[in-house]
């Protein structure tokens, strides 16, 4: 019967190019991502327009409310939703079809998912769960926060393991053969989640029982530590899910073909083994780990600097190939070639752009003297504005712009790729005021996760307040765009003209010179967890049974 299934859903994708049960679900959690983008974004505003001083907020429903609300929305739900459905479609068009097994895993998820955003959400309405993004402890939520998140994590895992069932049903029937690149960046992405979310859930299982009172202390900077292993991994997840789409997607919209296909599975496998060692750099400043896993850990985060490279370089060669090709003359007349009047390239373009001051940003992170400056100061949050605001939700938006067409048999109009095209700009113009305004007010001290204070009309503090006005104009632009966003993906999805859309992927030089040990998974887990071992036993092991005694739980609130 699965069999037969399977063998269905393949000839529909063939006839059709989609097959009608995986565009359902796929279309679920794109729907839902992007309300939850709206009701982020909306928290968003309304916080940057409180840390301006230009708007108090209810008593009910306070800063540091918004603040946890915003952020676990837009980082943690926005962004997984948006992954599991767009991997989902692409191993479903590239596969011939989702097999029975990872369709019903996919639903599971979308429930698990579900039910812990609701349960962390209201623990943080009811105002038990003011903790922010990353709970820190001693800082103590609702135990009902950490069990809303293990179930979102189980949503992450079952995702996961539908693409890993999916990908080894392939390989099965296809012996000998390499595996999409579209499917191969999904078992990458995936693979690193997967392995990054285990960390978190180590630690959310020590902070339920804490959160309950069945034991009285936590250990503080074990806690730390696994989380930012997973929360340092969860950004470049997201780089990683945007670089499936400029690698395969983006050269075939603009008429060129991909640049290699060693190269692309090369970058696939060391943003998988590369990506977790790194998490100290979030903890430079913390005084229970030695300097040289510090050093450590600042190297694998700047070795991450390598496949980026690559990827650069992959990429405009062939924006090059296409100009030049479209008739570009000269040194850069070949940049005037490209499709600027196509919001399907002209969105992950600026995305691939912005990459080069949000990284450069980061680099002030990791260095241990220019991290004293910056350090829990509003310029971490403005670069991480810059890096997922733009880079990520740039190419994401971008994407929308076939991937909905293509699933719902409609067609992106000009007009529609029109609006598109001012929700870029506006999206752009008002990531730039705003991350830009907290990179500056950052250098001048002006503090990371506080709401508005003038700390009794301090001179420094009143210099900060020309910059934090211009983030609330960033912040007003932000909002339209999403508001626009939302707009145009329920259009394309219910009321555009009905046609078809292409799954744009890529040619490349083919996979006859591709290395076969790239197709051997083992290799790479096994890379993963040497790596992993080497950066996390040794001071997690001084952390537990050198540690200072733990700590009970605090409300700041």
């Amino acid at each position: 019967m699965a069999l037969a299934e399977t063998k269905l859903g393949e000839k529909v994708n063939k006839a059709l190019g989609v097959n009608p049960q995986d565009a359902k679900l796929t279309k679920t959690y794109l729907s839902l991502a992007f309300i939850v983008l709206l009701i982020g974004g909306t928290l968003g505003l309304l916080q940057g327009l409180n840390r301006a001083g230009l708007f108090n907020l209810p008593s009910w429903f306070g800063y540091y409310q918004t603040l946890t609300a915003h952020g676990i929305l837009m980082i943690l739900v926005f962004t997984t939703l948006f992954m599991i459905g767009y991997f989902y479609a692409a191993i479903s068009h590239v596969l011939g079809g989702l097999i029975p097994i990872t369709r019903k895993l996919g639903w599971i998820a979308f429930g698990s998912a579900v039910f812990g955003t609701v349960l962390v959400a209201a623990t943080i309405i009811a105002g038990d769960a003011s903790v922010m993004f990353t709970f820190y402890p001693p800082m103590q939520a609702s135990p009902w926060f950490y069990i809303g998140l293990v179930f979102l994590v189980v949503g992450i895992w079952l995702a996961a393991f539908g693409v890993f069932i999916n990908a080894w049903n392939w390989k099965k029937k296809h012996k000998g053969e390499h595996l999409p690149l579209l499917a191969y960046f999904a078992v990458g992405a995936f693979l690193l989640l997967f392995s990054a979310s285990i960390l978190v859930t180590v630690e959310v299982l020590t902070l339920i029982p804490w959160a309950f009172g069945w034991t009285e202390t936590v250990n503080v900077m074990v806690s730390r530590t696994l989380f930012w292993g997973f929360g340092h991994t969860l950004v470049n997840v997201w780089y990683f899910t945007a670089v499936s789409a400029w690698y395969v997607a983006v050269p075939k919209l603009i008429g060129g073909k991909g640049f290699s296909d060693s190269l692309t599975r090369l970058v696939v496998i060391l943003l998988v083994i590369l990506n977790i060692p790194g998490g100290f750099h979030h903890q430079i400043i913390d005084p229970a780990i030695t300097e040289g896993w510090k050093f450590a850990h600042v190297f694998m985060s700047l070795s991450i600097a390598f496949p980026s490279l690559m990827t650069a370089f992959a990429m405009f060669a062939v924006f090059e190939k296409v100009g030049r090709k479209n008739g570009g003359k000269g040194l850069l007349g070949w940049f005037k070639k490209l499709p600027w009047g196509d919001v399907r390239f002209l969105a992950p373009f600026i995305a691939m752009a912005a990459f080069i001051p949000g990284g450069a940003g980061g680099i002030a992170q990791t260095n241990h003297h220019l991290n004293q400056v910056v350090h829990n100061s509003l310029w971490v949050t403005g670069h991480f504005h810059f890096t997922l605001g733009l880079t990520v939700a740039l190419t994401f938006f971008g994407i929308v712009y076939w991937l909905v067409p293509h699933l719902s048999g409609r067609v992106l109009t000009p007009k529609m790729n029109k609006i598109g095209i001012i929700q870029t700009v506006m999206w752009t113009v008002g990531m730039i005021f705003m991350a830009g305004a907290m990179h500056w007010v950052g250098l001048l001290g002006s503090p990371r996760r506080t709401s508005y204070s003038t700390y009794g009309d301090n001179a420094t503090a009143l210099g900060w307040e020309p910059y934090l006005f211009f983030l609330a104009i960033g912040g007003t632009l932000l909002m339209i765009a999403v508001i626009l966003m939302v707009y145009i993906v329920f259009h394309l999805m219910f009321k555009a003209p009905k046609g078809n859309t292409e799954f744009p992927v890529a040619e490349t030089d083919g996979t006859k010179n591709t290395p076969k040990w790239t197709q051997n998974w083992g290799i790479v887990v096994a890379m993963l967890i040497i790596i992993l071992a080497m950066g996390y036993v040794m001071p997690l092991t001084e952390m537990i049974f050198n540690g200072p005694p733990g700590s009970p739980g605090f409300r700041t609130w």
